[in-house]
């Protein structure tokens, strides 16, 4: 079976044809500047051959028949028509409260991501119509949309509700969300085959650590809380966000600079974390290299992150009742053994204990506890594109 998995941003469509039940990736690729002036960037995974073209994408239609063509190419492409697609799977970043899985694309379905766009203004538009322009460029192939939300959709009240006046969670459905759900999902599921046990034998907690970073506490196979609110701008510090502050910040913020509301969350989302706390960058590499040379910034910066982490790690643990596991994912969690050994430093007392020869593992599964920790630490890669062919796949059949 062919699965194109698509995830449209607001000038960049990502793109993945693959085989939802082996995971086997033919070709993926990435068309930025639509709207501008258009690129196409394009990966034969078996020959490794890389494609790159400047194609004009006024719209995300042009963009989504850019990857049609490039895909069936005689030359650059992977299959020989685009009937050989047997269905499309989309990431939706927000389904609101109406969404709980992942469903098969109709009107009504449409209609529901449309009404969400007040809760994902920047992200559920650019979702809308990468799935419209895939019903146009193939009608009659299965469209499914994917929600980011989702599985965070379990929380109890207690969990999701904010201490606000009522009306604005029924009125206005003001509550917490989640984000990163499907990468949560992916890697607590492998979590849990990889320990070999029943879902309701685990507690498990999940760091997904990035540009973006969120925490999910995972109860018998299910989000019992999440770091991520409203908005992915709630949570750790990240690459470019500031995460949880007092709301009077951003007041002081803008009575003192005269900016508004939308002037201040720009700051919030793109100018603060650890980007505004180092004064290098938001990428986490740079950090480690000025840290390395001594700049006091980029270590506050990198124990300011590790702190916080830390401090959900405590909280979900509490929630939890307890924790069998701790699992590290996305681009810093895979990949830096310093981070994890930080976040982990000090843990000893809730039964976290890292070998420090294991925890040099870099992007692979791998088992990173001390073989006396009586919590089991892991380092699992998300791959939300997989969950993302996988429900299509299911739903389709």
């Amino acid at each position: 079976m062919n699965v194109l998995v698509i995830n449209a941003g607001s000038s960049s469509l990502k793109y993945q044809l693959m085989d939802p039940d082996t995971g086997v990736v033919t070709a993926k690729g990435l068309c930025e500047r639509i709207g501008i002036d258009g690129r196409l960037t394009h990966k034969v995974i078996a020959t490794g051959k890389k494609v790159e073209k400047d194609i004009p994408m006024p719209t995300h239609k042009e963009a989504i028949e850019s990857v049609m063509k490039i895909l069936v190419d005689p030359e650059d492409g992977v299959i020989k028509s685009v009937r050989e697609i047997d269905a499309v799977g989309h990431r939706v970043l927000h389904g609101g409260d109406k969404f709980v899985k992942s469903c098969v694309v109709d009107e009504a379905c449409k209609q529901a991501i449309h009404d969400c766009i007040p809760l994902g203004p920047l992200h559920n538009p650019a979702n809308l119509m990468g799935i419209e322009a895939c019903e146009k460029a193939m009608p009659g192939t299965p469209q499914v949309a994917v929600f980011d939300t989702a599985f965070h959709m379990t929380m109890p009240p207690k969990a999701y509700r904010y201490a606000i006046p009522t009306k604005y969670y029924t009125e206005d459905h003001l509550r917490r969300y989640g984000f990163h759900g499907t990468s949560h999902r992916f890697v607590s599921k492998r979590c849990i085959e990889l320990m070999g046990k029943k879902p309701e034998d685990l507690k498990i907690i999940v760091c997904h650590l990035g540009n973006g970073s969120s925490l999910s506490a995972i109860k018998d196979g299910k989000c019992q809380d999440t770091s991520m609110g409203l908005s992915p701008l709630a949570g750790v510090p990240m690459g470019t966000r500031a995460g949880d502050i007092d709301t009077c910040v951003a007041q002081y913020m803008m009575n003192k600079d005269h900016l508004t509301a939308d002037e201040c969350l720009t700051i919030l989302n793109k100018k603060s974390g650890v980007l505004a706390l180092s004064g290098v960058s938001s990428d986490f590499r740079d950090i480690d290299a000025g840290a390395a040379k001594g700049d006091e910034n980029c270590r506050l910066a990198l124990d300011k992150f590790a702190y916080e982490v830390k401090k959900y790690i405590g909280a979900y643990t509490t929630v939890l009742g307890g924790l069998d596991c701790l699992v590290f994912t996305a681009g810093v969690g895979e990949n830096s053994a310093a981070m994890r050994a930080s976040i982990c430093e000090g843990l000893e007392y809730l039964g976290i204990k890292l070998d420090p020869e294991k925890n040099k593992v870099r992007g692979e599964e791998a088992v990173i506890s001390a073989a006396d920790s009586k919590v089991t630490v892991w380092v699992i890669p998300t791959n939300e594109e997989l969950m993302i062919a996988q429900d299509t796949a299911s739903l389709v059949r």
